[in-house]
């Protein structure tokens, strides 16, 4: 075999390979892996499992791993059943590409999801079923009946599986997804969502339009769908107060008022339309997916410090 051939075949395979990796969209895999393990943390410390599991550590890093292997798995499925739209909007993924085939991405986010079914329900019942939940609503959302193709719907689709049950999966590791403060705030964060997602059909406005998917901004425009939107992003926050004052919440939960000031910043990147150069999205959805993150690690945080004693540095 000549020395160009072998050459040729080490750069398509790279390539190949590259193409898989992209396919899963390593950069944003990351910090939920972070934002589930602090979660998990906060509730080992509220149920008081500190002292009665030495090996946590083990388990919250196999199911925080396992939470981002369904990342993972619905990031795949997503590119797989979008490719008319990504041809249109986002040339440069692996598959419109002609890198990575479709039926080769359905068949990589198919097994993803079976290993990721089977080792939730190996960590804990509660686990698992949350998983399995989280499953649903991400597959039917790109696959038929194709929910993201459903004015409104397509936001609660999203808003679900990556607000409440993304946070109650990572609390039911060592909790109970109906204790109070849990719940209390993993509705509060679907709401957010299904305003914040708003600001990612920005970009796809175009090929969304073309492919028969009705999105906020298409059916609106981006200045409208930001006022339908603004509700969502600031009232969650809002009611913060409402809830802990009235014992429904814990008082130590209180500062998470703030993050209703860079959900109005959201609204205003939204009415603005900006897109960045780095990122394949606007500013306000890269804004919008630093709040959630940074909410749900704060939320983890004033739990912990709460149900420590160590209130009096909040307060």
């Amino acid at each position: 075999m000549k020395q160009k051939d072998v050459h040729s075949k080490n750069n398509t395979f790279c390539a190949k390979v590259k193409g898989y990796v992209d396919l899963l969209r390593p950069f944003t895999l990351i910090p939920p892996f972070f934002v589930s393990l602090f979660i998990m943390i906060a509730s080992l410390i509220y149920n008081n499992e500190l002292g009665v599991n030495p090996s946590w550590w083990v388990t919250a890093v196999q199911a925080s791993f396992t939470l981002t292997l369904l990342n993972a798995a619905s990031n795949i499925l997503n590119q797989a059943a979008d490719v008319e739209a990504d041809i249109i909007s986002k040339p440069y993924r692996p598959i419109p590409r002609g890198v990575v085939k479709p039926n080769e991405a359905h068949t990589i986010a198919y097994l993803l999801y079976l290993l990721v079914l089977f080792r939730a329900l190996t960590i804990n019942i509660r686990f698992g079923t949350i998983v399995a939940l989280i499953m649903f609503f991400t597959i039917t959302y790109s696959l038929p009946p194709r929910v993201k193709r459903f004015l409104f719907l397509n936001q609660i689709w999203v808003a679900i599986p990556r607000g409440a049950l993304g946070i109650l999966a990572s609390w039911s590791v060592f909790g109970y997804a109906f204790q109070r403060e849990p719940l209390t705030i993993a509705v509060m964060a679907s709401l957010f969502l299904v305003g914040g997602t708003t600001t990612k059909d920005i970009v796809d406005s175009a090929a969304d339009r073309k492919t028969g998917t009705y999105t906020l901004i298409n059916t609106y425009g981006t200045k409208k769908a930001a006022y339908i939107s603004l509700p969502f992003l600031i009232l969650p926050f809002l009611s913060i107060p409402v809830f802990a004052l009235n014992n429904l919440l814990a008082r130590y939960l209180l500062p998470l008022t703030v993050f209703a000031i860079p959900s109005f910043l959201v609204f205003y990147l939204m009415v603005r339309g900006s897109r960045t150069r780095k990122l394949e999205n606007v500013h306000a959805w890269a804004v919008m997916y630093l709040e959630y993150l940074f909410f749900a690690i704060c939320f983890a945080a004033l739990v912990i410090l709460g149900e420590t004693g160590y209130t009096h540095l909040l307060f």
